[in-house]
């Protein structure tokens, strides 16, 4: 028997399953490309960013009235501080004299007078007496009396005239002082304001690193989710074009051997375009976008 009458069943054979294998359609929706959706921490991650925006500005508008308040305090601070400079020197017991001083030391002198002509009229009376009234000894001791009257109403006027002094110099120290501790005060404030300035600044930055590191955390877990259900989109994918596109192997191979029997040249051997690793790929753009979240409020 000649080597075409035996491989003719066989060739005829083929060329039935091929033209069944070819006529038959192919759904390739069964095998099309699917993209896996965000997962739910990736769009919680998309939902913290969008909040974070501008979640600073409370901090700095508080940081500001910190600021303003702080200023108007140094500014008080310094009008305190200039005006101790009026409340040095020699006249600065001035505005704190008491201006009935004037008033009692005059009541004070009159009384002081008055007081004396009791004396004045006791040397006339003794002088009566011992009949050298209008005598050089009545006038003697009336010189000596009125001459220490007027050393004790002198020492009497500079004795209240002193002590008017004291308490106004007294006074006038504790107003500087008084002054002094305000300034002081003021001074405090601003750095209070400061300080709390710096706080603000402070929970702003803190707020937005700890924003910044919850992004950070949902998006990379989230991402590498999203990267595996990728890899099982892709991997069925795969699987489903390999099972729609085997025939077409196996007949090839088939036509290929009967070719060779018969002494011709074998053609191309049919094979599917190799795949890459699905779960690989979709790995690395798991990854590369886990990257991204890890920059946000940085």
């Amino acid at each position: 028997m000649a080597i075409g009458e035996f491989l003719e069943p066989a060739i005829k054979d083929y060329a039935t399953q091929a033209k069944a294998t070819y006529s038959a359609p192919i759904d390739t929706s069964t095998f099309a490309q699917q993209i896996a959706g965000q997962d739910a921490m990736q769009t919680r991650a998309a939902d913290l960013a969008t909040q974070g925006v501008g979640s600073y500005s409370p901090f700095l508008t508080a940081a500001k009235a910190a600021q303003q308040q702080g200023a108007g305090a140094l500014g008080q601070s310094a009008q305190t501080v200039g005006g101790l400079s009026a409340l040095t020197g020699p006249q600065a017991y001035q505005p704190f004299m008491s201006p009935y001083q004037s008033q009692v030391i005059d009541a004070t002198l009159s009384e002081f007078d008055r007081s004396r002509l009791g004396g004045q009229q006791n040397i006339r009376d003794a002088a009566v007496n011992s009949g050298n009234f209008g005598g050089g000894r009545e006038g003697a001791m009336m010189g000596q009396y009125n001459a220490d009257s007027l050393a004790d109403r002198s020492a009497l006027q500079a004795q209240m005239l002193q002590q008017g002094f004291g308490q106004a110099q007294q006074q006038a120290q504790q107003n500087f002082g008084n002054q002094n501790q305000i300034a002081n005060a003021q001074q405090g404030l601003t750095g209070a304001y400061g300080n709390q300035m710096n706080q603000q600044f402070g929970l702003s930055d803190f707020d937005r690193t700890g924003m910044g590191q919850d992004i950070n955390a949902l998006g990379s877990l989230g991402a590498l989710k999203q990267g595996q259900a990728q890899a099982q989109l892709n991997a069925t994918q795969q699987n489903q074009q390999t099972a729609a596109y085997e025939p077409y192997g196996r007949l090839s191979q088939y036509g290929n051997t009967l070719t060779g029997l018969a002494g011709g040249v074998s053609g191309q051997q049919y094979a599917q375009e190799q795949q890459s690793n699905p779960f690989q790929t979709a790995l690395g753009t798991a990854m590369g976008l886990g990257g991204l979240y890890g920059k946000i409020f940085r």
